[in-house]
This record gives C-alpha cells, sequence and structure tokens, in this order.
C-alpha cells in the first residue's frame, strides 16, 4: 500500500501532533527525561465536535485515564494525551484546564468531560517520582499541535522510553487504501516502551538484558474513513497483529492498549433532534478489508520508525540507552 505524505498519522486531514520534551539533569542520581505528546483527532472545538472511537486493550497492565466511557458511549471529546505512568494526573489536569477555557458550559450548563491519557514507565531512565510533568506541559502540547511533518523518536512521551532493549519513543506512518469514490487514510502514532533484544524479530543488535520493568504500548489509530465506534474496534484490534509482527511476547506486566477515531464526521455535542444520520461504510466490502491490512501495516511500520528516529539518550543515575542500528 502506498504511504501518505508525511508518512504519519497526520496524513490523516486535521489531524495535528504536538510534543513537549524534557531532559534535565538534576544530579548524580535524578535526571527528568521524559514529556507529553497530544494527538487532536480535528482543529474544531472537540466538546462540542466528538467523534467516533474504541479502544482495544490487548494486556491491561496500564493506567490509562478515559478508556471506561468511549467503551461505553464510542464517542471521543477531546485530545488523546499520552505521557509517562506518574504524569497521568497531571496531563489529565492541564488538558482538563485547556478544555474548561475553550468550553465555560462543561460542569455548569451542560455534562462533564471524559478526558484520554495514555501511559508508558520511563522509570529507567527517567526520575518518575519527582513527577516532573506539570498540567502546563499537557496545554503546551495541545497549543503547539500542528499538521504535517510529526516529531519522531526520542520526543514527547517517548523522551525516556526504551523498546527492545535500544532506545524508542514516538513512531508514525501512514497507508492509503484506494476507493473509487475518494481514497481514505489510515495514520497511526505509536509510544513504544517494550519488549526484550531476543524478541526483535526486524534487527539482530546484541544487548544485554536491562533491568526495568516489562514496559508498554500505546497505538493510536486515526481514519478518515466512514466507520462507527464498533467497526473501529474492529480496527484497533487488527493493530496487535502490527505490533505482533516486531517480535513482543506481550509480557505480563505490560500495557498494551490501542485506541482508534475517526473524523470522517462529527457528532455533536446537543441537537434539537432526537436521532442521528451517518454515512458508514459496509463491513463486507473490500475498503474494510484494506482498511484492516492498512492498520496493520502503518502500525507494524510505526514501531520501526520509533526505533530509527531515536538517539542514545542519557538519563537517571547516568544510564545510557543507545539508538538502535535497523
Amino acid at each position: 500500500m502506498n504511504k501518505g505524505r508525511w508518512n504519519a498519522i497526520t496524513d490523516v486531514p486535521n489531524v495535528h501532533v504536538g510534543h513537549v520534551t524534557l531532559h534535565k539533569k538534576i544530579d548524580e542520581e535524578d535526571t527528568i527525561c521524559t514529556g507529553v505528546t497530544a494527538i487532536l483527532p480535528h482543529n474544531q472545538n472537540l466538546f462540542e465536535q466528538k467523534v467516533p472511537a474504541a479502544s482495544f486493550v490487548l494486556n491491561g497492565f496500564g493506567k490509562t485515564a478515559g478508556l471506561i466511557q468511549i467503551e461505553e458511549l464510542g464517542v471521543l471529546e477531546s485530545p488523546i494525551m499520552l505521557t509517562n505512568t506518574f504524569s497521568v494526573g497531571a496531563v489529565l489536569e492541564g488538558t482538563l484546564q485547556h478544555m474548561l477555557q475553550e468550553n465555560p458550559s462543561i460542569g455548569d450548563s451542560t455534562s462533564s468531560l471524559n478526558i484520554v491519557v495514555g501511559e508508558c514507565n520511563d522509570s529507567h531512565l527517567n526520575s518518575m517520582r519527582l513527577m516532573a510533568v506539570r498540567p502546563e506541559h499537557a496545554q503546551n502540547a495541545i497549543q503547539h499541535a500542528e499538521s504535517g511533518y510529526v516529531q519522531q523518536g526520542a520526543v514527547g512521551a517517548g523522551k525516556g522510553m526504551i523498546c527492545y532493549g535500544v532506545k524508542g519513543g514516538i513512531g508514525s506512518s501512514s497507508r492509503i487504501v484506494e476507493n473509487e469514490d475518494q481514497p481514505y487514510t489510515v495514520g497511526v502514532l505509536s509510544l513504544t516502551n517494550f519488549g526484550n533484544a531476543h524478541e526483535c524479530k526486524f534487527a539482530n543488535w546484541q544487548q544485554e538484558q536491562i533491568d526495568k520493568p516489562d514496559g508498554s504500548v500505546i497505538i493510536v489509530v486515526a481514519t478518515n474513513a466512514p466507520v462507527d465506534a464498533r467497526q473501529l474496534k474492529r480496527l484497533a484490534k487488527r493493530a496487535s497483529i502490527g505490533l505482533g509482527r516486531t517480535g513482543t511476547h506481550i509480557h505480563n506486566g505490560s500495557g498494551d492498549i490501542i485506541i482508534s477515531f475517526s473524523n470522517a464526521y462529527t457528532i455533536p455535542h446537543t441537537s434539537n433532534s432526537m436521532t442521528e444520520e451517518y454515512s458508514i461504510l459496509r463491513d463486507d466490502t473490500d475498503v474494510m478489508n484494506n482498511l484492516f491490512q492498512a492498520v496493520i501495516e502503518a502500525t507494524e511500520e510505526s514501531i520501526y520508525q520509533s526505533l530509527l528516529h531515536a538517539e542514545t539518550t542519557t538519563g537517571r543515575k547516568n544510564r545510557m540507552i543507545s539508538k538502535g542500528q535497523l
């Protein structure tokens, strides 16, 4: 399948990505080596114009926020935020502050708000106990989110992440699904922090076993194909095939979580009508099968890209994780 112009999640029209990266040595013991990444499904008001969404938990050793309501209602009404495990609360708070500033009605004349935050454990390189990520970092990541080129590797939430024993982080890729009426785009952004070196199927690097937590991966799948929440869960499940192709065993202590959304149409927060009408793809079309293939291919490549763009990084206790040679 062909790739989009940027070979990134932002090839899906109107999707924006922003990063805030924090890297500072405090003393011989502590180093801040972490950050925040924001994925915006579109550039409108996300609370007023929600998008269909779904999630799939491959292994649930994770501390995400907001997945329960996505599972129940099938809509996304906030940016998808990524950070380290101990910073979920601060990022949620900052994202909430951003959304409240945009929407004076939230918590007053209308309902509450569901913020979505995913996390991976970067404590091998990052002094996670310092909780250096603050609410304003989440706000900055959202405010500086852009379409087009996406920074990858050891940036944003990926700054302190390790994948297959080498430096991991943020990776992204896209695929174009041809269609008679119009092509559809599938874009994937992954936060990679999983696997041991010997599991890796695409490289033969010799790395010492690192004494660290099992790790995790958060995969975000975006498309402009007209699909609903049920179909988006089907797409999310296919992302696990792309992940598996790279070699991971899905460890006991790994949080392997996929979040998917479509911005082909939006769902208004309020309406004068009791019903909503949308045109969505039939499940039995060739296009749906091609979307499955696109998700698998883009997920697999997004993991490669997280390693390809990474850089050798020194973190707490002077630990150094090298860039892998693909």
